[in-house]
């Protein structure tokens, strides 16, 4: 005979109300935002934030009537000198160009946007 083990007390698993989703997500993609620091201020995972936002845009091309959450464009930026921005660990893509000249990709950046960037930098 095996053995059971019967956990008791309250879930584990948090529950978000729809608000709190919302103004998660708005913070996440605001300009120069960083999804992994909303994500350790607010004490969520970034694949929940990445999955939350997946599902919002899939209900909202379904016709749901809900909040738009607009995610904007990774800003890729050419400098001379390396400069800490105060976000380097976001950025998962850097190419040094030679010269001390680099041009970072934010790990928030649509794939069509990274890949576009890199056939440009080729």
């Amino acid at each position: 005979m095996g053995q059971i083990t019967v956990m008791t007390g309250p879930e584990r698993r948090r529950r978000w109300r729809d608000e709190e989703r919302f103004q998660i997500l708005a913070e996440a993609f605001a300009p120069g935002a960083c999804v992994a620091e909303v994500a350790r201020r607010r004490d969520v995972s970034t694949s929940l934030i990445y999955t939350w936002r997946r599902n919002l845009r899939r209900e909202q091309a379904e016709g749901a009537s809900l909040p738009m959450v607009e995610a904007t464009f990774a800003q890729a930026v050419l400098a001379k000198e390396e400069k800490s921005d105060g976000c380097d660990r976001c950025a998962v893509i850097t190419v040094e160009l030679g010269e001390g000249r680099l041009v970072r990709i934010s790990a928030g950046a649509p794939a069509a946007l990274i890949t576009a960037t890199l056939k440009a930098l080729r």
